[in-house]
């Protein structure tokens, strides 16, 4: 029996105790919060972990509100099972940033406090235990990194900034060339940072840049409790470094977007490198951009946010440049004496690339071999060669699962004549064997077509036969030890020519680097999305930015038969400010980001027409308010992926609240009008549309 009393729930028959009103987010795909019992005696704050039951087996949810009374019968409310101990409670701060990007990304609150924690805190296991080391209890010293070099008067300026501004937010965009030395104005900010007993959060875009981070940070901060946290770890290495950072314990909280939903309770400083990578979106589940939630995170925290590249998001540039974000700038390159490198393209209309390459190339990397000097060679695609086509037919190998080609990668142990590999899809990663025959017509003589990182590789080892060659894409990087291995080793100068992808476009350091040559860069042009160009500007600055970081000068030549477009007449002149004025322009007359807001609502069914039937369903639930303009549904360039067909129609809005404010309506309505096989979601701030 259960009764009332100055507005609370209480047992009379039982005991005249006092219970309260949880209100509880459970990682179910609804918007809903569930209401659950305690008693009064129970310590329990917003942010603790409780076991409830749930349906047939119990669940952990996490406390994000208390109730004096529930508007749901008495006798239908559970009891919570339990509080859970072991880990910190979630503070306030943390679940506001949760329920903003809930809101914002239209994601159930529930499910978007559970994708922030790792596994084990989502499940009722004991959590790991481990002993304490060393550099758990090591004390913060007010000193300058250990290492690092003495700032040039750029850097002191901008050390100086970010200085002053420390304990209030304010948002920074550090724009510095490549190799200006922006990582040791983040080690200058941070040592200050840790004096004032406070926490950093470094964030960096990719898992292969953090281990030469990291022990660059390592270096820097010898006495330093660092917490790695990145989603290739196990587990239990996750859950612990989660727990330092959340205890405090860890004062520098190193890792990918994931880090940003860390908690962390003397937060002081939250630095974005490489702010303009699209590895800082999440393509599933909540679709948040890490780099827009780390501002979020320091404007809850009152600290400064350093977003630092050299070839900002137009997005960022235009913030710049609107007085949001205040612009600081590095014009040179850190080491004395080194300079950008001269960017020259090579003319394929005039000279012909034998086996993919212009004799200018391997002009220039036969100099370099004789200086003792590295080399490398950039073509972002891996595997031996993008096709496998019959010569005779037309066949060409596809993959039965996408709307793609099969990639041709050559086996290591074999030759490379077709037969000796396998067939891949980069899409759904389907494999086959590679057929000994045409399948259509029978004929034997199929040839691979274009180039991948592993015939690029064979092509060099033939011309240059004395030459230590490493390849250094996704194939020969699965492990990250190994990775980490070898480019410490490149660094060392191991290696004479390396041939690589995008892996190596951002943030290393090679001294004996003088030379890049990129491969198939003309591909990006062809594109249909608006941001190619501004892609392609950023990887090609980015990658022709590993050379000449010392003394000896750099060269970047790329291959291309359009030598007069825009964008590599600014790659020549490092005019970054010119190239983003420009698209700018462009975005502008167009009507693109970020001049206005955009969204996705996608669909995937096992049939194309049943998507876009349902995508025509939706564009007409509810009326459309003049602010927001529905595009009609269209199929994905790629439309079959793994199995699925997809489809997606584009929303776009001069005003952010009130595009918002249709979402919110719009995603309500949403799954009611949700056919048999049709899955859908919403992606706002889109920045992918294959």
């Amino acid at each position: 029996m259960w009764r009332k009393e100055n507005g609370n729930i209480c047992n009379a028959k039982a005991h005249p105790l006092r219970m309260r009103v949880l209100r509880i987010a459970l990682d179910v795909p609804v918007a809903k919060i569930f209401e659950y019992l305690i008693d009064g005696a129970t310590p329990v704050e917003p942010g603790d972990r409780v076991e409830v039951p749930f349906g047939a087996r119990p669940r952990v949810g996490v406390v994000v509100e208390i109730a004096a009374a529930s508007s749901v019968a008495a006798s239908k409310l559970k009891r919570v099972e339990r509080v859970l101990d072991g880990a910190p409670r979630l503070p306030a701060e943390w679940l506001e940033q949760m329920r903003f990007l809930s809101s914002y990304y239209q994601r159930p609150f529930g499910e978007t406090v559970a994708g922030a924690l790792p596994a084990r805190l989502r499940s009722l296991k004991p959590l790991p235990k481990r002993a304490k080391s060393a550099a758990d209890n090591a004390s913060e010293k007010a000193q300058p990194p250990v290492g690092g070099h003495a700032p040039n008067p750029a850097q002191a300026r901008a050390i100086e900034s970010i200085s002053v501004a420390l304990g209030a937010f304010r948002p920074f965009l550090l724009h510095g060339i490549t190799g200006s030395g922006k990582t040791e104005v983040y080690l200058r900010v941070i040592a200050q940072v840790l004096a004032r007993g406070l926490q950093a959060l470094v964030l960096v875009p990719e898992i292969g840049l953090t281990p030469q981070l990291e022990a660059r940070f390592r270096r820097a901060f010898p006495s330093s409790h660092i917490a790695v946290l990145h989603s290739a770890l196990e587990d239990t290495a996750r859950t612990h470094a989660w727990l330092d950072a959340a205890r405090g314990d860890a004062s520098i909280i190193l890792g990918t977007r994931l880090a940003v939903l860390t908690p962390l309770p003397r937060l002081g400083i939250v630095v974005v490198d490489e702010e303009h990578d699209a590895s800082f979106k999440q393509q599933e589940g909540l679709r948040y951009s890490g780099r827009d939630a780390a501002v979020l995170r320091a404007k809850l925290a009152g600290c400064p946010v350093v977003l630092g590249s050299a070839t900002p998001s137009l997005e960022t540039w235009f913030n710049g440049g609107a007085g949001r974000y205040t612009l600081l700038t590095l014009p040179e390159r850190a080491v004395p004496g080194a300079r950008l490198p001269t960017v020259r393209t090579v003319d394929l209309r005039l000279e012909s690339a034998e086996n993919g390459l212009a004799k200018q190339v391997l002009e220039a990397i036969s100099a370099r071999l004789a200086r003792g000097e590295q080399s490398l060679v950039f073509i972002n695609r891996r595997g031996y060669a993008p096709v496998l086509a019959c010569e005779s037919c037309g066949w060409a190998a596809g993959c039965t699962r996408c709307s793609a080609r099969l990639v041709l990668h050559a086996s290591a142990e074999r030759g490379r004549e077709p037969g000796a590999g396998s067939l891949r899809c980069h899409h759904c990663g389907a494999r086959e064997n590679v057929p000994r025959a045409c399948p259509t017509c029978g004929n034997v003589d199929l040839r691979p077509l274009g180039r991948g990182t592993q015939r690029v590789e064979e092509t060099l080892a033939v011309l240059f036969p004395a030459a230590r060659i490493l390849r250094i894409d996704r194939d020969t990087a699965r492990k990250r030890a190994a990775l980490a291995r070898t480019l410490d080793g490149i660094g060392r100068g191991e290696g004479d020519i390396l041939v690589g992808t995008q892996l190596l476009a951002k943030g290393h350091d090679f001294p004996n680097l003088t030379l890049v040559c990129v491969l198939n860069a003309d591909n990006a042009l062809l594109s249909t999305d608006y941001r190619s160009a501004e892609r392609l500007f950023a990887l090609l600055a980015q990658v022709g930015g590993r050379a000449g970081r010392r003394e000896q000068p750099g060269e970047v030549l790329v291959q291309t038969r359009y030598p007069a477009h825009p964008m590599f007449r600014a790659l020549m002149r490092h005019d970054y400010a010119g190239f983003a004025a420009s698209q700018l322009a462009e975005r502008e007359g167009a009507g693109f980001p970020p001049f206005v807001h955009e969204a996705a609502l996608r669909a995937e069914a096992k049939k194309v027409d049943s998507a876009m039937m349902f995508l025509r369903a939706a564009a007409r639930l509810l009326e459309v308010p003049a602010s927001v303009q529905i595009y009609d549904p269209v199929p994905h360039l790629i439309t079959r992926r793994a199995g699925v067909e997809r489809a997606q129609l584009l929303l776009q809005s001069h005003s952010r609240p009130a595009l918002q404010e249709f979402l919110r309506l719009w995603s309500a309505a949403l799954p009611a009008s949700s056919s048999s096989g049709v899955r859908w979601h919403l992606d706002v701030d889109p920045i992918e549309f294959d």
